[in-house]
């Protein structure tokens, strides 16, 4: 479980995020969505707990990630839009370091390892060094780092961006798997991915929630999504700007 009561983040004069508000159930697909500087991404942060809120509270698995921020991003696992990978490292070397960062020792460790191989479709790879792989190996790899302690909540930034067709299908349908039992926050700008795996579509514009629904509702008058999405996110300012 994910809630989050008035949250905001200023850095200097500027608020990036302003007075967000949701919960999120186990089960859900979350898409998190909004345009470039609305504040998607600094919000994952703060609830993955690598941004301090200017205000608010962010409860994970009813855990305050203020008050005990340790044990609350226990409970989380993290996929950040710039993949945190050491190039140097073998597949199987780098999962076997988050893992003792983790905590895990000996047998365990090595069996978590080798599950998540399995889980993300990386036993081919698992000796290859991290610089030598593919894009979308790498993304598995990085998602593999993010699950390997099977965590309830799953926080991910752009998880498909600059994946092949093919590619995206095996994570989309990791992601659909693993959304059955846990609750997955996705940022994204790819519009087809959130009609194709989510069960909710949180919109957020100007660091504020425009939006709050299931995809389905958001397009039941015929309008499509990427169109809803304009309509609701486009300002006075952005027409400004030529848009």
């Amino acid at each position: 479980m994910i809630r989050v009561d008035n949250l905001v983040k200023e850095f200097g004069p500027r608020r990036a995020v302003d007075g967000v508000s949701f919960s999120v159930e186990p089960g859900t697909v979350l898409g998190f969505l909004g345009p470039n500087g609305a504040g998607k991404t600094t919000t994952i942060r703060m609830i993955a707990g690598f941004l301090k809120p200017t205000q608010g509270q962010i409860l994970v698995n009813n855990i305050n990630m203020l008050q005990d921020p340790i044990m609350a991003q226990r409970q989380v696992g993290y996929m950040p839009e710039r993949t945190p990978l050491y190039d140097e490292m073998t597949v199987e070397a780098f999962l076997r370091f988050v893992a003792a960062l983790r905590g895990y020792q000996g047998s365990e460790r090595q069996g978590r390892v080798d599950q998540v191989l399995r889980s993300c479709f990386l036993e081919p790879v698992r000796h290859q060094v991290i610089e030598t792989l593919s894009k979308g190996y790498r993304q598995r790899t990085c998602l593999a780092q993010a699950i390997l302690h099977d965590p309830s909540v799953l926080l991910l930034d752009e998880p498909t961006e600059g994946l092949d067709p093919n590619q995206k299908k095996v994570v989309r349908d990791m992601i659909i798997e693993m959304g059955k039992k846990k609750v997955i926050m996705i940022s994204t700008h790819v519009l087809e991915e959130v009609e194709a795996i989510c069960s909710r579509v949180i919109i957020i514009s100007r660091g504020r929630v425009v939006a709050d629904n299931p995809p389905a509702e958001l397009t039941r008058d015929g309008t499509r999504l990427e169109e809803f999405f304009r309509r609701i996110t486009t300002t006075e300012d952005t027409n400004a700007g030529g848009l």
